[in-house]
């Protein structure tokens, strides 16, 4: 399974929405294991982003349906990027 990293940024109605509804976080969550994708580990975080999510998923395909679902609803917009661990890199390096 390949690894992603997802960063999340709320829009003002998902800043609207989390103020009234802290646990929507975890809906959301069961909602994006239910579209194939595992999330491995999740952050609320201070900068330009607001969440970064260690994502699974069998293809880029999955993921990217994840990305629109999320972003479709004008609560959040996404960076993701696929990830690889480091031994995989250095093992790949090496070939």
């Amino acid at each position: 399974m390949a690894k992603f990293v997802m960063l999340t940024t709320l829009t003002s109605e998902g800043r609207k929405t989390l103020a009234e509804k802290p646990e929507r976080i975890k809906e959301v969550n069961k909602e994006v294991e239910a579209m194939g994708v595992k999330i491995l580990a999740q952050y609320a975080v201070l900068g330009p982003y607001d969440f970064v999510n260690i994502l699974e998923a069998a293809s880029n395909e999955a993921v990217s349906r994840v990305s629109v679902a999320l972003g479709s609803r004008g609560t959040l917009q996404t960076m993701t990027m696929a990830a690889m661990d480091i031994d995989d890199f250095i093992s790949n390096l090496k070939k």
